[in-house]
């Protein structure tokens, strides 16, 4: 591997070479549960928004563009180009912001590399072990882009790492799948990085998953078109007026390579069991515990003071939503719906209706919030003041990774039954919980696809 100098030189080269070198026999067991575990919940999230109005409208787009019917477009029965399916599949696995997190980037790992590379090896009839190895190295990848650009990239400048780095994990993806070598895979990361993009600001609305859709779909040109001959940069991380220079007033090239905790930053993926904004979770999960303590009901509330880190205020602090999708950015909605005893893990819980509930409405704007400086982003603190005159408090952080893979799959294959049955029944179900739980051992993973429409 190449040297890294202190200013960054030679750190895109020496990241392709550590995804490239990624093998699925040199994988642990851990690794390879892990990210069937990523693929499984990625389709479980992809079943429900595929029915959204945001997936219609791009399926009924690109349609009209036409092409080879190739790739499976999860939750429809028509295939389309390799490039289309992959846009399509991740705006809807992004759709109702219920889809895996890690820190490192920070934002959505799986949803910007899995609709791009299940399009791919799908085209090639790629094996599943083949996918898995992959995976994995455009997540180890996409989370070392990310972690080199923290916190300015998406805290400062308000960038949305999913819809960015997710171009850089994706391309590198696909390029590991294709059996790119360095080079064209350098110069595929410089392609996916001048087409990355994806602003905060747009978060609740349809461009928050379209930033998704489009990290996947840039992320796959960017290696087919590198395998072409297609020219760019092969150090688009850290040359001048690059990606780093360009996009983060900070830039750490030694936190791209240092070792993470458990040895994949794969390891401290983190899964939503709460289809709302991450950030949100750590008030939602002490608001239940209140609730379930100390029998909290909204008519026994005074007060809330929420305890949670600045960034969060540019982020999921829509004070008054007026929409479902809104609400999913509403630290104060969100936890008035826990306090109410509504299932903040159910999808029909984030409902216009809700949105403008008054009972809802009048138990939100009954918090204070009190942003701290330099928390974790995923910390929080909640103080609940009682009508009765007592202060009740808990705490929770939303950032620490299930100690135990194995019961993890048991609650993710809990989540994605709850998501998939009203949409596939029970024995499609049944069928595609065993086509993840073999992938290791699929000759190609089109089985697994075609159980998907």
């Amino acid at each position: 591997m190449n040297q890294i100098s202190p200013n960054g030189d030679g750190l895109t080269r020496a990241l392709v070479e550590q995804a490239l070198a990624v093998r699925y026999e040199t994988l642990s067991e851990e690794a390879r549960a892990l990210a069937r575990q990523c693929i499984l919940d990625y389709i479980a999230c992809t079943l429900p928004g595929a029915a959204e109005p945001l997936t219609d409208m791009m399926f009924a787009e690109m349609e009209d563009q036409g092409g080879h019917e190739i790739a499976t477009v999860i939750g429809h029965a028509k295939k389309l180009p390799a490039l289309s399916a992959a846009l399509i599949n991740g705006a809807a696995s992004h759709a109702l912001d219920f889809d895996d997190v890690n820190l490192a980037m920070p934002g959505h790992p799986s949803v910007a590399i899995l609709p791009a590379l299940l399009a791919l090896a799908e085209e090639r009839g790629s094996s599943g072990a083949d996918v898995i190895a992959a995976f994995v190295a455009g997540y180890e990848l996409e989370c070392r882009f990310g972690s080199s650009l923290k916190p300015g990239h998406y805290d400062g400048l308000g960038f949305h790492a999913t819809g960015t780095i997710g171009t850089f994990g994706s391309a590198a993806a696909c390029a590991h799948l294709m059996g790119l070598d360095v080079d064209t895979t350098c110069t595929a990361l410089g392609i996916a990085g001048t087409q990355a993009a994806g602003l905060k600001s747009m978060f609740g609305t349809m461009c928050k998953p379209f930033h998704a859709g489009k990290a996947a779909y840039h992320g796959l040109l960017a290696a087919r078109l590198a395998a072409r001959g297609f020219t760019s940069r092969g150090d688009v991380l850290e040359c001048a007026q690059g990606f780093a220079k360009t996009h983060s007033p900070d830039f750490h090239p030694e936190q791209a390579m240092q070792t993470p905790e458990g040895g994949l930053h794969m390891r401290n993926n983190l899964f939503k069991y709460h289809a709302a904004c991450y950030l949100t979770h750590g008030p939602i999960e002490a608001a239940r515990k209140l609730r379930d303590d100390h029998g909290v009901t909204p008519d026994t509330v005074q007060k809330i003071v929420l305890r949670i880190d600045q960034a969060t205020d540019r982020v999921c602090n829509i004070a008054k939503p007026t929409t479902g999708l809104e609400a999913k950015f509403s630290l104060r909605l969100t936890t008035a719906m826990a306090l109410a005893g509504l299932d903040t893990g159910r999808l029909d819980s984030y409902t216009d209706a809700n949105a403008a509930d008054p009972k809802l409405a009048g138990l939100r704007d009954k918090m204070e919030i009190d942003f701290q400086n330099g928390w974790p982003h995923t910390l929080a603190e909640m103080d609940i003041h009682l009508t009765d005159g007592r202060v009740i408090t808990a705490r929770h952080d939303a950032g620490i990774p299930a100690p135990d893979v194995a019961e993890q799959g048991k609650r993710l294959e809990d989540k994605f039954t709850a998501l998939a049955d009203p949409i596939l029944g029970a024995n499609r179900v049944s069928r595609l919980l065993g086509a993840v739980a073999e992938l290791d051992r699929a000759p190609n993973v089109r089985e697994l696809m075609a159980l998907c429409v």
